[in-house]
């Protein structure tokens, strides 16, 4: 009675285990806040340092000149962190501009479709388009208050400051709502869709023409 047939249950449920741990890491990459803290960091570095230098400049230096040309600095370092770099790592966007071999200058707009393990965090999204937002609508409290104040000498500094920042939510707004392949769709179909009439009037035109053109010959 004691040798009875071995625990076959034991065995059924130890066979339909799989241990993936693959997925296990990407859901716990997903959880995570932020996963470019570096990224994010300097994401938001050189624009609100431009921003605080721009504010209290003269509490560090009385030198026009200086305090211009760091903030330029700033101004330029964010451009290009933003451009190149914090974009494609948070949001998974790019844009960039090129020359083809006729010297004709055209835009690109790239967005990343399918996402993938190192894919930005809803957390690191809200950052990115927070800064980028915010950053430009304070530069143009800054114009407006440099051109009631009569602060001329500044006037240029925010003018770049407004430049640079607005040309990076420019091109990353043309990245999220589809890039240059949708727009230039958009705008081909509308002149395709205007010169349709103005086609046909040439050709009734024409025809009108070539039978003045066989009446008079006759």
């Amino acid at each position: 009675a004691l040798t009875g047939s071995p625990p076959q249950a034991l065995v059924d449920d130890t066979e339909d285990v799989s241990l993936d741990f693959g997925s296990e890491e990407e859901l716990a990459l997903r959880k995570a806040k932020i996963r470019h803290p570096l990224a994010t960091f300097f994401h938001l570095f050189f624009r609100v340092s431009a921003i605080v230098t721009y504010l209290f400049c003269d509490w560090f230096s009385n030198s026009f000149v200086a305090c211009f040309v760091t903030i330029l600095l700033l101004l330029s370092f964010d451009f290009w962190s933003v451009k190149n770099v914090t974009g494609r790592l948070l949001v998974g966007l790019r844009w960039w501009n090129q020359i083809d071999e006729d010297g004709k200058s055209h835009w690109v707009f790239e967005a990343k479709k399918v996402p993938t393990i190192a894919a930005s965090t809803e957390a690191e999204a809200r950052i990115f388009w927070l800064g980028l937002i915010i950053c430009p609508v304070i530069w143009t409290v800054f114009f407006f208050s440099t051109l009631f104040s009569l602060k001329l000498k500044w006037l240029a500094l925010v003018i770049a400051g407004i430049s640079l920042q607005t040309a990076n939510l420019y091109g990353y707004i043309h990245c999220k709502l589809g890039g240059q392949r949708s727009i230039s769709r958009v705008t081909s179909r509308f002149f395709v869709t205007a010169d349709v009439p103005k086609r046909q009037t040439r050709r009734i035109s024409e025809d009108r023409i070539e039978e003045h053109g066989k009446t008079g010959t006759n």
